[in-house]
């Protein structure tokens, strides 16, 4: 199954959250109204503002605020800020793999992972917010509503 970390899912939590501000805001003020974990909140937001997704202010004002508006932060972005690079198998983009010799699908996973890689690239976490995702299926397949990708 393919399964984002939790940390990531609040990360998005957080983020929109932070583009809901107007100003900067601290970790205990994001945890408080997302219900997640101040240390966690914390985490979060300390790699991605590493990561340059959100900018960290310090002093008695201090706090985080959002590098670019919601509408220019990609899912793809936010996942690969916290989990690292998006790749399905081992052997995407000629990564290691101990059954390469006789697996007969050498590359294979490339075109999935690609093909993954940018519909969570097209999806912004403005989308997210404004609940503008939707399915990317064919007329002729079954309807998925997809909601909100964090519950908390």
């Amino acid at each position: 199954m393919l399964k984002l970390s939790k940390l990531t899912d609040y990360a998005v939590v957080a983020l929109v959250r932070l583009g809901q501000k107007e100003d900067v805001t601290t970790s205990p003020v994001l945890s408080r109204s997302t219900g997640i974990p101040e240390p966690t909140i914390a985490k979060v937001l300390k790699v991605l503002a590493a990561q340059g997704i959100v900018i960290s202010q310090r002093g008695a004002r201090g706090g985080y605020r959002l590098a670019r508006p919601l509408s220019q932060i990609s899912v793809a972005a936010v996942i690969q800020a916290i989990d690292g690079p998006i790749s399905l198998t081992t052997c995407v983009d000629g990564g290691e793999c101990d059954a390469r010799s006789k697996c007969g699908l050498v590359g294979q996973w490339d075109a999935v992972n690609g093909a993954i890689l940018q519909a969570l690239s097209s999806i912004s976490l403005s989308d997210m917010q404004n609940h503008t995702v939707t399915s990317r299926r064919g007329p002729d397949a079954p309807s998925a509503a997809l909601g909100p990708l964090a519950t908390a």
